[in-house]
């Protein structure tokens, strides 16, 4: 039997008929042609399950936002449109033509005449994990406000997995939080709470360490046995891939060879290798060759940590570092990259010494002992062997210091190196070993390393994507100094190489900031402006989004986002943060909980 609910629907366009079926057992084809006969005569609506409303019900229901009157820029590259956006939960429910949400009930409106509306941001190297456990309040002020919605962590090192050893020496005692399991840490930072959504990569040195502690040497049968083992567990834990950082100690210590087969027992998952090179300076081009060897190898995509040429004596390698990269995509190798837009990098200022001077945890000791002291101090000042001198690079007159915690180091807070040794009346490399040691801690180092020109040319790569390479900040509770990136990269993309140099068409901005990151990880449901995707949004002004943090002043935030949603929910309103906290984590394709979701 064919039961049908008739009644009357008030709509934009007046009064109309409408039915819905809400018991419809099989029937014969004459009586369907008929009822669909009968939903054009008289504008009837036709149902088939009594579970979901028709789409004329679920269409009149209230929007909890409506965002309406801005340009859509989708995510996807392809040029704006206007239209009014309506969210329902956490969800993007209704894509429209400009007004014709006008009438439609909605909890809160934002209106963006004037102003884009795109994806959320997502952060393809972040290094927040600290604000998103005990050690911050999850807000990541400096990221949401300018539109970051998703942070991807993970370079060289994550909170899990970790062997017994890793451990034991973890803790409050140690700063450190280590976890047991991949997806103990994500689940710890799921209670925590945060202001955007997280999901991390493992870390190479992580797993390095988990088989091999901080010895120097290749990794045997057994330990490459248990580095596979993590990975796999962490990549069934939710993994985006293995990120390696092949410049630091444990990183460095690792071969070609045992990256590879790291990799391999990766493939099945289909996650990523992302990789800060071996070099980015002398042997920058090598690195690249080995990134990709290791890639073909195991049968995985590549992905290239903020790729740069640095050194003024390497600047002309970037040219031919994006044809590189070219050729092997145009031979099928799945290899892109992505970059901050800055021309100095950060790091510690115990990237002045030779890795080997870090092996086995022994660096205070071994700056503290003379005659390893002078054998570190030899090869600073002349290179004999290959890792890259970051001081030597940059030149201690391009070493800017930050990160002085002591007292009587503090004045010394964003000067430079060469500044910091005249006051001292030492040379800058004994002045670079006495601060370390001083401080026991790696000491906060900027290294103005690369040209403008080649920033500008390398963010107009169709393959290229942006990541911050820093973790997020509040400027009311920040102390001491930061690289500017923490607050304005985004921002500075769009204003600086979208507005003022034209260097990329806003679509593609966007593009290289959303979708194109959520494509490349396989992050579900995100990255583009689309109906059933999360509600991941970001209302800006074009003409007066702007970053505003500098070397000297670095904590002010960016300007011109006026309102960022995450989830659905604000976490920014009128250009200020509203406190709220509906990140989710995000995780990678082989995680065994999809099949609970």
């Amino acid at each position: 039997m064919l039961q049908l609910d008739i009644g009357l629907l008030l709509t934009q366009r007046g009064l109309v008929q409408y039915c819905s079926i809400d018991v419809l057992p099989p029937q014969p084809r004459r009586l369907m042609n008929r009822l669909h006969f009968l939903a054009l005569t008289f504008g009837v609506c036709v149902t088939t399950s009594s579970a979901t409303p028709s789409p004329l019900q679920a269409v009149q229901e209230a929007y909890d936002v409506v965002i309406e009157g801005g340009q859509i820029v989708d995510g996807t590259g392809n040029a704006w449109y206007p239209g009014d956006v309506g969210i329902r939960g956490d969800r993007i429910v209704t894509i429209a033509a400009p007004g014709a949400l006008a009438d439609r009930q909605a909890i809160n409106r934002i209106d963006a005449s004037g102003m884009v509306v795109s994806p959320g941001f997502i952060d393809i190297q972040s290094h927040s994990r600290f604000s998103f456990l005990g050690g911050g309040d999850g807000r990541v002020v400096s990221k949401v406000t300018m539109g970051v919605t998703t942070e991807i962590m993970g370079e060289s090192t994550t909170n899990a997995p970790s062997s017994p050893q890793m451990l034991t020496n973890s803790g409050p005692a140690a700063g450190v939080s280590q976890f047991e399991t991949f997806g103990e840490w994500i689940e710890a930072m799921e209670d925590h709470k945060a202001s955007v959504n997280f999901g991390s990569f493992v870390g190479g040195s992580t797993i390095r360490v988990v088989g091999m502690g901080m010895a120097m040497g290749e990794a045997g049968d057994r330990e490459r046995r248990a580095m596979q083992q993590a990975v796999q567990e962490s990549m069934e834990d939710g993994a985006f891939g293995i990120a390696t950082a092949l410049v630091y100690p444990p990183g460095n210590f690792a071969s070609t060879d045992e990256l590879i087969s790291i990799n391999e027992a990766m493939a099945p998952y289909g996650g990523v290798y992302i990789t800060h090179l071996r070099s980015e300076a002398d042997n920058f081009l090598e690195a690249i060759d080995e990134a990709l060897e290791i890639g073909i190898q195991a049968d995985v995509p590549i992905e290239i940590y903020h790729l740069k040429a640095g050194g003024r004596r390497n600047w002309h390698k970037a040219a031919e570092a994006v044809a590189k990269i070219d050729s092997a995509r145009a031979s099928g190798v799945d290899v892109q990259a992505n970059m901050y837009p800055y021309t100095a990098g950060g790091t510690g200022l115990d990237a002045c010494f030779p890795p080997w001077a870090s092996a086995d945890g022994l660096l205070y000791e071994n700056l503290a002992d003379p005659e390893m002291r002078m054998k570190i101090r030899s090869e600073m000042e002349v290179q004999t062997e290959p890792w890259e001198p970051f001081c030597s690079l940059a030149t201690p007159e391009g070493t800017m210091l930050l990160g002085l915690n002591l007292p009587e180091h503090q004045q010394y807070r964003g000067w430079w190196l060469s500044d910091v040794a005249e006051a001292m009346d030492k040379h800058w490399t004994e002045t670079a070993m006495d601060l370390v040691l001083a401080e026991r801690q790696r000491v906060g180092t900027i290294y103005f390393l690369m040209s403008e020109e080649n920033v500008a040319m390398q963010i107009a790569q169709p393959w290229m994507k942006f990541g911050t390479d820093a973790g997020g900040m509040d400027p009311t509770t920040a102390t001491g100094l930061a690289h500017p990136r923490t607050y304005g990269t985004f921002a500075r993309v769009l204003g600086k190489y979208v507005r003022e140099e034209g260097a990329l068409t806003l679509e593609d901005a966007v593009r290289k900031m959303s979708s194109a990151v959520a494509t490349r990880l396989k992050i579900r449901d995100r990255g583009v402006l689309r109906e059933g995707y999360y509600a991941d949004l970001v209302v800006f002004d074009p003409e007066t989004v702007a970053d505003h943090a500098t070397y000297e002043r670095p904590h002010q935030l960016s300007t011109g986002v006026v309102h960022v949603l995450v989830n659905g929910v604000g976490v920014v309103s009128d250009g200020q943060h509203t406190g709220e906290m509906p990140g989710l984590a995000v995780r990678g394709p082989g995680w065994t909980g999809w099949e609970q979701r």
